[in-house]
């Protein structure tokens, strides 16, 4: 699967990866939803974080479809409230 980082570029990842990935969508969700800033920071790093050491970053220069975007690291909470779906920021 290939996630795009807003403002980053994209990174290859195995699907293997996502139930890890999951955890911290559900968490930043809750963090979202109770409008946790300290917790939505943390976890939001936490996300971005796990999506660069589990994957691979494409070259700058690829231009592959986007499985999946996630919001940049400085995105403000109501940015990435905007961005969620009924299954947060990655679908089950």
């Amino acid at each position: 699967m290939i996630v795009r980082i807003m403002g980053e570029g994209q990174v290859k990842l195995d699907d293997s990866h996502f139930p890890k990935l999951n955890e911290l969508d559900d968490e930043l969700t809750a963090e979202v939803e109770a409008h946790d800033e300290e917790g939505f920071r943390r976890t939001l790093t936490a996300l971005l974080d796990a999506v660069r050491g589990m994957g691979t970053p494409l070259d700058a220069d690829a231009l592959e479809p986007s499985d999946l975007l996630l919001p940049p690291p400085d995105a403000s909470i109501d940015e990435v409230r905007a961005m969620l779906t009924d299954d947060g920021l990655i679908p089950d």
